[in-house]
């Protein structure tokens, strides 16, 4: 009995430090700007059987970062593949009705990601992001993603149509602060630093410089050698308040 318990403990053991490892290699592979590497982790994630629900919205949730890294360097076709896989473990998890809230956020990202990738889709499925968005945070009052997801629709959408880089701000801030309620789940997470880059840039497109070197500040006091901030982000900023 005793080493069928020993054995258990081992297990358990191994199973936190997979997952651990997972978002400690996902956060150096942000911070170090190496995609590769990500790409890598969400293969090998793709490889366990019968994930459990938390591992499957842990992927769903590295898939997500990765798809919006193709789409901003124009890897269309490596951004279809992932959101195809991403879309599929969605449908996965909606079925087994667990964590309706992210489920939510995240298919609201996907609509947007659908809009990036086929402009002509979006009178299609903009109304979709934002009833998602807002059934996240109904479900969930305490979803910064949510209030993530409904900044990017504003921050994104066409000041025709209602997009406003100003109102974006505001649910950014929102985000910001239902995230710091819990600090123990700030470090290490990158959620939390493309959230912070998020603020940066719009305090940026606002001409706030003020505000966005002191986002960006905050940012390197966290991780000095956080290369996109470090050696972009930042010195760009630097280069637009000498005007």
């Amino acid at each position: 009995m005793l080493k069928i318990k020993s054995i258990l403990i081992i297990l358990l053991l191994s199973s936190f430090q997979i997952k651990a490892s997972y978002r400690s290699e996902i956060y150096s592979a942000y911070i170090d700007n190496r995609m590769d590497l990500w790409r890598d982790v969400i293969e090998e994630m793709d490889l366990i059987p019968d994930k459990s629900n938390e591992l499957l919205l842990e992927l769903i949730n590295y898939q997500y970062g990765y798809i919006g890294y193709c789409i901003s360097y124009d890897k269309r076709d490596e951004a279809k593949k992932y959101l195809h896989l991403a879309e599929t473990n969605i449908e996965i998890l909606e079925n087994r009705n667990y964590s309706l809230s992210d489920i939510n956020s995240y298919k609201s990202a996907f609509y947007g990601f659908r809009i990036s990738l086929n402009p002509l889709s979006g009178p299609f499925y903009k109304q979709k992001c934002i009833d998602c968005a807002s059934t996240a945070i109904k479900l969930n009052p305490g979803s910064y993603s949510g209030y993530m997801q409904l900044g990017n629709i504003k921050s994104n959408m066409p000041s025709a149509f209602g997009g406003s880089k100003k109102e974006a701000l505001e649910y950014y801030l929102k985000a910001k602060e239902v995230f710091e309620e819990n600090a123990e789940s700030l470090s290490g997470d990158w959620n939390y630093m493309n959230l912070l880059i998020t603020i940066g840039r719009t305090y940026t497109s606002l001409e706030d410089y003020s505000s966005a070197q002191k986002t960006y500040q905050s940012i390197l006091g966290l991780e000095p050698g956080f290369l996109y901030v470090k050696d972009d982000l930042y010195p760009k900023l630097l280069i637009l308040m000498e005007k």
